[in-house]
């Protein structure tokens, strides 16, 4: 019995050598040889395989890269710091840091103190669930929920909660890489280019005074801000004010008609054009000056009148001499107009 085992062990153990041998050559001879720099770049990404990229974690990004199906730039938390590595890492010097920077801003500020509740929500803390059942517990159906869903998807650490139950974003943090706006259940957060100022904090499309009803702060479609804009860039459709960013200057004449407050401004005072001693007169600026605030003989350095001036800066723009520069007092960004401004510093 004794050899029988004995026996029985040595070729179980011979056995298992030779396939561990035949595994071995296995591997050696039918090996798929990765690229070094997938493991270079996987090193340079941030880890944080939020999927906002489109591929399936970090690892998924840095073989994408290489193998050309995605720009160095794709990781929208890295930002241009790891752009810049991956750019190094694959030989490039275009990092794709021309394209326009965009970030995340709230398009509601109907917190606790401004928007009425239609019920109480006693479920799960999750902005998704509780708009399942009968569209939340605002009396706006179209308004922020406040559970924070955003805040948790948030890679950078971006958003915050504030005590009115609205998100706070810190524009300095945010990398737009819109996951947060993926989150939202009702769409109040929104991508836009980080030089638009002036947003419709609102997206209800109901009736004037159905919005009066449920919210101190919605738009009611009064229409005051397409009478004030002189660029024909914001016009009420279905209810709600829309602005048009191709024709939009950041003026800031809807922000000072609105009357529920319900369009915003970053800052709280509009720029303002000022001409220094490069100006020969030429008058192009006064011609093409929307509100007649430039005046000024020919080939005498003209003046802006400060109470006209909308900050539109198309003076500056047509200015052949670069005379003319739009200037804003320091500590002019407003710090607590609105939950979605809190955070700008």
């Amino acid at each position: 019995m004794a050899n029988v085992i004995l026996i029985s062990l040595m070729s179980m153990g011979g056995l298992s050598l030779l396939l561990g041998a035949g595994l071995a050559y296995a591997s050696k001879k039918f090996a798929v040889e990765t690229d070094p720099r997938v493991d270079a770049i996987n090193e340079a990404l941030p880890g944080a395989n939020c999927g906002a990229c489109g591929y399936p974690g970090c690892s998924g990004l840095a073989g994408a890269i290489v193998e050309g199906k995605a720009p160095v730039n794709a990781c929208l938390v890295g930002g241009p710091a790891v752009a810049k590595k991956i750019a190094e890492i694959m030989g490039v010097s275009d990092t794709g840091e021309s394209a326009e920077r965009k970030i995340a801003r709230v398009l509601c500020q109907g917190g606790k103190n401004e928007a009425k509740l239609k019920a109480e929500y006693h479920g799960v803390k999750s902005c998704r669930a509780a708009s399942m059942v009968n569209g939340g517990p605002k009396g706006c159906t179209f308004g922020c929920i406040g559970f924070g869903d955003c805040a948790k998807v948030c890679p950078v650490g971006a958003i915050t909660m504030s005590e009115n139950g609205l998100p706070v974003i810190d524009e300095e943090k945010c990398t737009g890489c819109g996951l947060c706006a993926k989150e939202c259940p009702k769409q109040v957060i929104a991508l836009t280019s980080a030089k638009n100022e002036v947003h419709v904090r609102c997206r209800a499309t109901l009736k004037a005074k159905d919005t009066r009803d449920v919210c101190k702060v919605g738009c009611i479609a009064c229409k005051q801000c397409e009478k004030a804009c002189p660029f024909d860039a914001i016009h009420v459709v279905n209810n709600v004010a829309i602005i048009d960013y191709e024709k939009c200057r950041n003026c800031m004449k809807c922000v000072e008609k609105c009357p529920t407050k319900a369009i915003t401004s970053a800052f709280a005072e509009r720029k303002k054009a000022v001409i220094n001693d490069n100006c020969i007169g030429c008058t192009i600026c006064a011609k093409n000056c929307p509100v007649n605030a430039i005046s000024g003989e020919v080939k005498k350095k003209h003046e802006v009148n400060a109470e006209l001036c909308i900050g539109c800066s198309i003076c500056e723009e047509k200015c052949p001499k670069g005379a003319i520069t739009m200037v804003r007092g320091e500590g002019d960004r407003k710090t607590s107009n609105c939950d979605a401004c809190a955070a700008v510093k």
